[in-house]
């Protein structure tokens, strides 16, 4: 299981090996069995996770009880309520795991201790964070400018393997468009 993170921070930063070691320490193995939640809106969030196996979504439930899907991850995806991690407040996501999931946690005070011990990982962590911001401005973008179709062509574009993981509803829903609308373009697309 660290393996897996160790080479997914070695390809934004260069840590040390003290610097994984302490690191790496700091980490605890969460499991979450498919159709469990990980995390529930009102919850005080101390934790990010690390994705070692499975797959999970992050969606938010509106007033009238709609789900809008906003994250999904995989292996090697940071996942959490990082609004209220990050500001140390109530979290307003349900995580649920699509599949069984194993994951890696780090601790929210562990981590401020660990970016005075070792900068390199506030660089890491900025760097997903920035990366992160990118990508949602993408998606705000495209929601605006791109129809149903272009939408769905960039998500399979943008997340291959998801794709066949994911339940089309959970997919539809990230993209803002009915099952059905979403089933009516990939049929157009076979033709």
């Amino acid at each position: 299981m660290l393996k897996s993170i160790v080479t997914h921070i070695k390809q934004y930063v260069k840590p040390s090996a003290e610097e994984l070691n302490q690191f790496t320490a700091l980490l605890q193995e969460v499991s979450v069995a498919k159709r469990k939640f990980l995390l529930l809106p009102g919850t005080h969030v101390k934790h990010e996770y690390f994705v070692f196996k499975g797959c999970l979504k992050a969606y938010y439930m509106d007033d009238k009880g709609n789900k809008h899907v906003v994250q999904f991850a995989i292996e090697n995806w940071w996942i959490g309520d990082f609004d209220a991690f990050y500001n140390q407040v109530s979290s307003k996501l349900h995580i649920e795991a699509i599949e069984d999931s194993q994951l890696l946690a780090i601790n929210y005070d562990d981590l401020q201790a660990l970016y005075d011990e070792a900068p390199v990982f506030e660089r890491y962590f900025r760097l997903l964070v920035t990366s992160a911001f990118v990508a949602q401005r993408k998606r705000i973008l495209s929601a605006l400018e791109k129809d149903a179709k272009a939408r769905y062509l960039e998500f399979r574009l943008s997340y291959p393997s998801i794709e066949t993981r994911v339940p089309n509803y959970h997919i539809a829903n990230y993209l803002g468009v009915s099952a059905e609308s979403l089933s009516r373009i990939r049929r157009s697309l076979k033709s």
